[in-house]
């Protein structure tokens, strides 16, 4: 899963007016036709923001300026405001899985064990976490201005939290607001999807995501932008991570020739998914088409196609069980080795494109 947000990202309107995520004015702008509905639907791309919006509707149905509703945007500077912004509102609660609830460093005392890892976090939105936000949902309002009810993401529901979810979707006790947010709604159970009203969000023009990437202090944002799939949010998560631009023009020729060195030591599912991404743009590009995640320039070509089957289903099959405690180590190395076999050794026939072919394509 793709994060959606990062520990030190600001929650909500800021007492100047500025929104964390610069792009999301355009969404937040479409909420107000929306504002009536009890259970709204923030779909669209992972890593688009989607947290940070939802948060930004919670602050606004519970501002305390009378002109917030009207403008479709929290004031910033009232008491709801700063308590929304905190994460202390008793109006305002967000359900999450245990993962992305570790991610972002948001867990108390009642989760000590989590805290210490102590405890193996869950994927999955539990059916006890919907329970306990129906009770909280059929209490008074502390403030008086409603109550929201937040899951991220809604693709966490399993079959149980989700059916016990729908009754409250349907008929919301009092004032309630339900948000939930979907990198891929069509996976969500239909009679969820079904009574809720939709609110996409896109991942920001290129241009935005690069000044905003800049704004960040990221050097060269370009090559993470594109590895990350045009999200700013997972690009910057890479950037504070020490990814930089050469590590990844350098990593398909370093994994063409077996060679892990850049990837030992770095948590599973982030290789896993590099190691995907490549072997996406490999397939497209011995399709003839235009690579998506790295330069065009910096791919092997010559790769064999059953080689490169084979190496992308062992990759899915990591994918599916990056949970299982693996020696890291040797599983990166395995899937890299693996990765070898796909193209041609130097002096075999492997080569790097030619930028000019490439570009003829366009």
């Amino acid at each position: 899963m793709a994060k959606d947000s990062l520990p030190s990202m600001p929650i909500g309107v800021a007492a100047d007016g500025s929104l964390p995520l610069p792009w999301l004015s355009a969404a937040l702008a479409q909420a107000g036709a929306l504002a009536q509905a009890h259970a709204l639907l923030i779909h669209g791309p992972a890593g688009g923001g989607h947290l940070a919006l939802a948060l930004l509707l919670a602050q606004t149905a519970l501002c305390e300026d009378p002109s917030a509703l009207q403008r479709q945007r929290a004031c910033g500077r009232c008491g709801s405001c700063h308590l929304v912004v905190t994460r202390v509102h008793p109006d305002l609660l967000l359900v999450l899985p245990e993962t992305l609830r570790v991610a972002l460093a948001w867990v108390d005392d009642e989760d000590s064990k989590l805290a210490k890892g102590e405890a193996k976090p869950s994927r999955e939105i539990k059916v006890d976490q919907i329970r306990d936000a129906i009770a909280w949902a059929q209490q008074t309002s502390g403030r008086g201005r409603g109550k929201v009810l937040l899951l991220h993401p809604a693709d966490a529901l399993n079959t149980a939290s989700a059916n016990a979810l729908l009754k409250t979707l349907e008929e919301p006790p009092g004032r309630l607001r339900l948000l939930l947010t979907s990198a891929d709604p069509e996976q969500l159970l239909a009679t969820v999807r079904s009574r809720c009203q939709r609110l996409r969000l896109d991942l920001p023009p290129t241009t935005v995501a690069l000044g905003w990437l800049q704004s960040q202090g990221v050097a060269d944002p370009g090559a993470l932008l594109q590895a990350a799939g045009g999200s700013p949010l997972e690009a910057l998560a890479w950037a504070r991570e020490g990814v930089t631009a050469a590590l990844l023009a350098d990593l398909p020729r370093r994994v063409a020739v077996g060679d892990a060195s850049s990837l030992v030591g770095r948590p599973v599912p982030r290789v896993v998914d590099w190691l995907l991404r490549l072997s996406h743009d490999a397939q497209v590009l011995a399709a003839g088409g235009l690579p998506r995640f790295f330069a065009a320039q910096h791919l092997p070509v010559g790769a064999d196609p059953a080689a490169l089957r084979l190496w992308q289903s062992a990759l899915q099959r990591a994918a599916r069980h990056d949970e299982h405690p693996w020696n890291a180590g040797l599983l990166i190395e395995s899937l890299v080795s693996q990765a070898a076999v796909v193209w041609p050794r130097p002096g075999q026939g492997g080569r790097m494109p030619d930028p000019a072919s490439l570009h003829s394509r366009r």
